[in-house]
């Protein structure tokens, strides 16, 4: 039979493909329907008692801020709230006034697309302050206006007393507590922040509760107060339904403090759960830094050295420039290399409030020394060991050569009447520590799998499909045993495999 020749195939689906990725990307919705949207959401989340709908507009705060601008602002209040309506009026009078080209310009495109009747629900009005009090944060000259209305929306949603505002009193919280610090006056916040997380506790509202509990360690920490902040941890319970953000707040600021009082083994745990609850690095570059500034101090503390690639992270590799020289000092054992480095980023060590847990790195740098020729010499003269870590007298070599075996920081004994340190074998990296780390990862991985099977939902009335589905099932399987036994059925009826 002879050969047929086979044609090529035309490239038809090819073309469909290339043709579908060739569409156009959709277009971002503007700012000004996102926040119409929002409060239409807010609405729906109230009168239908579902507080998701609220979490969902504020997840989206954060990209929406950053296009916010006066015009668009002024233009939602038009287009929310009806006409000389009073807290259309309030909230106008916080942004500055239009030109009025531009106000009449406006006018003429809101009242077209805008209802007759409009009630909109407080949650809405406590929304819509949030945005302008955060767009106010940005300027500074705006900062003092954005204080007055801080002040203005706490007493207005304290007056309120909504359980529906709770998820959106958390977020005005933490703006107050921002216009206070720019203001300078984050102290004589405090008490109102206090006042608060009573009520809060009170009330059991948990998201609330977090973010004034945060912002109170936040203002212990800044004025160095870290008994009064020790004295709020233990005297309070963070809660846990918190979200992931609040809680990367709380293990930070518990890191720092437990790291001043020198639980560095607990601060190395809150720092690394901070971490890992933390937004991604690209979304919160300025936190991801700042934990890891402490992060990497706090592993040099426990006599540990961080990992080369955290080092070359495209977030960290600028910010932990000054902290890299400072390991690189500690992991050579070297006194000299280390007072230089201090000495030439001191300032942004001030700056980070680094300064003082690193002056601490001095022991850690000699005991790192001792480590280093415990494992390169059988035997070694205190001598030598003055030499070399560059100590003042034989005299202060012993007294911490005698105290680095007595810690088990290395295995040894002195000979005092021949003037030697007798190095003993390294331990072995297998014993209890490993179990117990493990156990801890385990405790980890298992708390993490009840918490994501507590955050399933399932949809209402579901099981009453299955069960009227079942219940049609048995009705059929009835019946037809029924005709079975009566022999309406034959083997043809069944089927080929009966």
């Amino acid at each position: 039979m002879p050969d047929v020749e086979m044609k090529p195939a035309e490239a038809k689906p090819s073309t469909e493909k290339s043709a579908a990725e060739q569409k156009p990307a959709p277009v971002p919705v503007s700012p000004l329907v996102e926040i119409k949207s929002n409060v239409a959401l807010i609405d729906r989340a109230v009168s239908t008692l579902e507080p998701r709908f609220i979490h969902r507009v504020l997840r989206t705060l954060t990209a929406l801020r950053k296009r916010l601008d006066d015009s668009v602002l002024r233009n939602a209040i038009d287009a929310i709230y009806p006409k000389d309506n009073a807290v259309k009026t309030t909230l106008l009078g916080w942004l500055p006034s239009a030109p009025a080209a531009a106000a009449d310009h406006s006018m003429d495109v809101d009242l077209s697309a805008k209802p007759a009747t409009a009630e909109v629900t407080p949650e809405a009005e406590m929304y819509l302050r949030l945005l302008i009090l955060q767009h106010l944060l940005l300027e500074e000259e705006t900062q003092e206006k954005a204080l007055e209305l801080a002040n203005e929306t706490v007493e207005k949603m304290q007056s309120l007393n909504r359980r529906s505002m709770d998820a959106i009193a958390a977020k005005i919280w933490f703006a107050v507590d921002r216009a206070y610090d720019l203001a300078g006056e984050i102290s004589d916040a405090r008490p109102l922040f206090l006042a608060a997380q009573r009520t809060a506790s009170l009330r059991h509202d948990d998201e609330a509760q977090a973010a004034l509990i945060n912002c109170l360690l936040r203002s212990y920490i800044s004025y160095n107060l870290y008994d009064q902040a020790d004295k709020l941890v233990s005297k309070t319970t963070f809660p846990a339904s918190a979200s992931n953000a609040q809680f990367a707040r709380y293990h930070y600021y518990l890191g720092r403090i437990r790291a001043v009082q020198l639980n560095y083994t607990e601060a190395h745990t809150n720092l690394q759960q901070a971490i890992r609850r933390a937004p991604p690095a690209k979304t919160a570059p300025g936190f991801y830094q700042a934990v890891h500034k402490y992060f990497v101090v706090v592993e040099l503390l426990m006599g540990d050295i961080p990992d080369r690639t955290l080092f070359r992270h495209p977030v960290l590799e600028k910010a932990l420039n000054a902290y890299f020289d400072i390991v690189k000092a500690v992991r050579t054992g070297s006194l000299a290399q280390f007072q230089t480095t201090l000495a030439k980023h001191a300032a942004q060590f001030e700056e980070d409030n680094t300064y003082t847990l690193i002056i601490r790195l001095r022991q850690n740098v000699i005991k790192t020394g001792i480590r280093r020729l415990s494992l390169s010499y059988s035997r070694i003269s205190l001598r030598d060991i003055c030499v070399k870590l560059h100590l003042d007298s034989e005299e202060d070599a012993e007294y911490i050569v005698g105290k680095a075996i007595r810690d088990g920081v290395i295995e040894g004994r002195i000979v005092h009447e021949k003037g030697w340190m007798e190095c003993g074998t390294q331990k072995s990296g297998y014993g209890p520590e490993v179990s117990e780390v493990f156990g801890r990862r385990i405790a980890f991985c298992l708390d993490l799998h009840n918490q994501s099977v507590k955050a399933m939902r399932y949809p209402l009335n579901a099981h009453r499909k299955e069960l009227a589905a079942a219940e049609g099932a048995r009705e059929r399987e009835k019946e037809l045993a029924k005709e079975i036994q009566d022999g309406d059925l034959d083997d043809e009826d069944l089927g080929g495999d009966f």
